[in-house]
């Protein structure tokens, strides 16, 4: 009988294997399997009390592997009838995981100097695919779980466990597999070369991804990796495979070699209702664009089918969990860590703060824990009836974490558990992608955001909003903008423009177009000549993307208005009867297609109470609506809408705007009219002799002619200290504007120059000049200088108090 043991190797060079599963009814460990010969040759009994101090109980008590040499064996002072041999080795290796142990393992060598390293590697490893096979329901453990008898000893059920072994050289990939990986694979064993791409080629190639970072050292964990993979047989048929395994280390701690265990995974595959589920889960995550919505995935396939009563999300950041769903929401639904972490909406909780949820990451394995199991009260509390850690794979490592805990005591079985597992890997890949869109759509607004007017400016005697929604296919960032722009002396600038394109490189002319049109009519340019410029400017920058742009510069005081079209949609005006119609403005070509084109200006005049409305064509346009058709419903929209709030107006114009193949921006003036309008006058400066004295009498004129008194003298001291300066220092001819709005008078002088005057750093009263810029600040409330088109305007206020 010797002589047949010792040529009988069940695994890891062991003559035995026995498996002792734990009886539900008389809590005993009871000897249910065993490979390579009958236990009592080697001391073991058919069934432990679990009050006895042997190294099986202590060993599933302990829930980590017991490893004993001859004496330590010995020392146990177990069979003393002698029947045990003296010279061998044992390993007792507990069943089961997550506070759920089911049994135990027992090894036996025949040898009396212990396993080594690599072979107590292999074994645990083998202890792993026999706990699989018993939570599944193998037959053995099927058999003798809940039986208070001795259960029959089925040694052939391990051999059809069929599991081999195999270790793998990262540096070479030379890799040393054993006839039952072959068997596995279906690979004859004279026909293996020993190199790793053998067997991977029979993998089928959508699960080679997961294999080939077990290869990729930088993948792997110091805990090891668990999958499930699929290898074609040479009938064409697909077979099912588990492969645990182990990374080990050089000396200097550099990753050297793979160790693992291959078993047949075929009974541990799902039933057709499970498969659906994963399907259904996989079509929605496959639709999933932010991370909220894989979190509304992952709990309408959890949490309801299962029963569960929690469901939590959440993303691995550094050391911490950033959850992105609580099903339910309500705090008071979740352990004190969570609600003592509560960020505004969603906890914040550290992952050392839950060694268990740790240990799950850090292993990258689910974790299945039943009721009663000895849990941190951050988890007990989320599942005292049962809780699932499943660590969120993706990329070769861990993302995020997903929680899912029950109240009544649950039981996990085997289709749950796959679906389970299934549902972690699905996730975790739908959670990066889902992180990506997140961060693209968070870079792409933030850039519109930079590119458009935070706010629009307040303007007399008229109310603007805008609207502005991105394209909902693509990167959400367009081409599209609007912008209005303040020109001084109640006039105002609207622009609505489209360059061609939603994507980066279209936001980034729009910005420049933007900018340009913006300092062109803050130089006091006519429209006609702000358009010309803006195209030669995108003619010269060598893109191939043009851009439309409809200008209006409007006088708030009188209603006039003046637009110019480069290629793009005439506005609408709604007149206060609310009749709307185009403008019909004669247009040319767009921006950026010919350096001399011409942009020609036409007038209109706005009444109290028009609305006037520049647009984009993604409001009025699409795959499924003709232009001229959107136009009508915009004009439609217009005419019924109440005036009174612009930005309700402006809302109802885009709530039939769902899907859109295009960006939509939206302007809209709502012109009320000046009812006070200020008092103007202008006096141009001849170059003679006596000419700041013939722009003082002006000003005194002026002044007497509006009544007003007060602050006469220093009005006149500004207006000779301006006039002088713009006769010595500049050429060409010199203006002066009086303007008297409410309690304000202000005095501007214009000139060809477009140096801006610099008030002196430091004044001597040696010093002949320089003084008058300082007077001009001392007697002023305020001063300052602006750009024209020609030169510029330096201008000083003077506040009144009557009038």
């Amino acid at each position: 009988m010797r002589a047949v043991r010792e040529q009988v190797r069940v695994f890891g060079g062991a003559v035995l294997a026995a498996v002792y599963v734990l009886g539900k009814r008389d809590g005993r460990l009871r000897l249910t399997e065993s490979a390579g010969g009958p236990g009592a040759s080697y001391g073991l009994s058919p069934s432990y009390d679990l009050s006895s101090h042997t190294p099986v109980v202590d060993a599933f008590h302990a829930g980590r592997p017991l490893w004993l040499n001859a004496v330590g064996l010995a020392a146990y002072g177990e069979n003393p009838d002698g029947t045990q041999p003296a010279n061998i080795s044992m390993g007792a290796l507990p069943l089961g995981a997550n506070g759920s142990p089911l049994g135990c393992l027992v090894v036996v060598d025949d040898a009396g100097n212990g396993f080594d390293a690599e072979r107590r590697n292999f074994l645990e490893l083998y202890a792993d695919q026999v706990t699989a096979w018993l939570e599944a329901g193998g037959e053995a453990g099927t058999h003798a779980i809940g039986t208070s008898g001795p259960g029959p000893v089925l040694g052939p059920a391990l051999d059809r466990l069929s599991v081999g072994s195999f270790t793998l050289v990262l540096s070479s990939g030379q890799i040393d597999a054993d006839g039952r990986v072959l068997d596995l694979v279906d690979i004859p064993r004279d026909d293996f070369d020993g190199r790793v791409e053998t067997l991977l080629a029979h993998t089928v190639p959508d699960d080679l991804p997961a294999l080939m970072s077990i290869v990729d050292p930088g993948h792997m964990t110091a805990g090891g990796r668990e999958l499930e993979f699929r290898i074609r047989r040479p009938t064409g048929e697909l077979r099912w495979l588990r492969l645990r395994c182990r990374l080990l280390a050089d000396g200097d701690g550099r990753p050297e070699r793979v160790l693992g265990v291959l078993a047949d995974a075929s009974h541990l595959r799902p039933s057709a209702d499970e498969v659906s589920r994963i399907q259904r889960l996989s079509v929605a995550l496959a639709g999933a664009m932010t991370v909220r919505d894989v979190s509304r995935a992952v709990v309408a396939a959890l949490r309801h089918p299962l029963g569960a009563d929690r469901v939590a999300l959440a993303e691995l950041e550094a050391d911490r969990l950033v959850v992105t769903v609580l099903d339910p929401p309500e705090p008071d639904a979740w352990p004190e860590l969570w609600r003592s972490e509560w960020r505004s909406e969603w906890p914040d909780a550290p992952a050392r703060a839950l060694p268990t949820l740790e240990a799950a990451l850090r292993e990258a394995r689910a974790s299945l824990w039943t009721a009663g199991s000895d849990l941190e009260p951050g988890l007990a509390g989320i599942g005292p009836g049962g809780l699932a850690v499943l660590p969120l794979p993706a990329e070769g490592r861990v993302v995020g974490a997903c929680l899912v805990g029950w109240d009544e005591p649950h039981e996990f079985g085997p289709e749950e558990r796959y679906l389970l597992t299934a549902t972690a890997g699905l996730v975790g890949q739908a959670l990066v992608r889902a992180r990506a869109l997140d961060a693209e759509h968070e870079l792409a607004t933030m850039l519109q955001r930079s590119l458009l007017p935070r706010k629009l400016p307040r303007l007399p005697g008229a109310v603007a909003v805008a609207r502005y929604l991105p394209a909902t296919v693509g990167l959400t960032v367009g081409g599209d903008w609007y912008d209005v722009i303040p020109l001084g002396e109640n006039r105002v600038a609207l622009v609505v423009g489209d360059v061609q394109g939603h994507n980066a490189g279209a936001a980034t002319i729009m910005g420049q177009m933007r900018t340009a049109i913006r300092a062109y009519a803050v130089e006091g340019h006519p429209p006609d000549v702000v358009v010309s410029r803006a195209n030669r400017l995108l003619v010269g920058m060598e893109t191939d993307l043009f851009a439309t742009c409809c200008y209006v510069a409007i006088d708030m005081e009188e209603g006039d208005a003046w637009c110019v079209r480069a290629g793009h949609l005439p506005p609408l005006l709604r007149a206060p009867d609310g009749v709307t119609r185009e403008v019909e403005i004669e247009g040319g070509p767009p921006l950026g297609v010919l350096a001399e084109a011409e942009y020609p200006m036409t007038t209109f005049a706005l009444a109290p109470g028009a609305v006037l409305t520049l647009l984009t064509d993604g409001l009025v346009e699409s795959s499924s609506l003709h232009l001229d058709d959107g136009m009508r419903r915009v004009c439609d929209l217009l005419s019924t809408a109440d005036p009174a709030d612009a930005g309700r107006m402006a809302d109802e114009l885009l709530g039939g705007v769902n899907r859109r193949d295009d960006d939509v921006a939206l302007l809209l003036l709502r012109y009320d009219g000046i009812g006070d309008r200020p008092l103007r006058a202008a006096w141009t400066v001849w170059r003679l002799p006596d000419a700041v004295s013939h722009a003082r009498r002006f000003t005194s004129r002026t002044l007497r002619s509006w009544n007003v008194a007060e602050q006469s003298d220093a009005t006149l001291l500004i207006v000779s200290e301006l006039v002088t300066n713009a006769l010595v220092h500049t050429q060409g001819p010199v203006r002066v504007d009086l303007t008297l709005t409410g309690e304000r008078l202000r005095v501007a002088v214009s000139d060809a120059s477009p140096r801006t005057p610099v008030k002196p750093s430091n004044m001597n009263w040696e010093a002949t000049g320089g003084r008058g810029i300082l007077l001009v600040e001392a007697v002023s409330a305020s001063y300052g200088s602006v750009p024209l088109g020609g030169g510029k305007q330096v201008w000083a206020e003077v506040a009144l108090t009557t009038r």
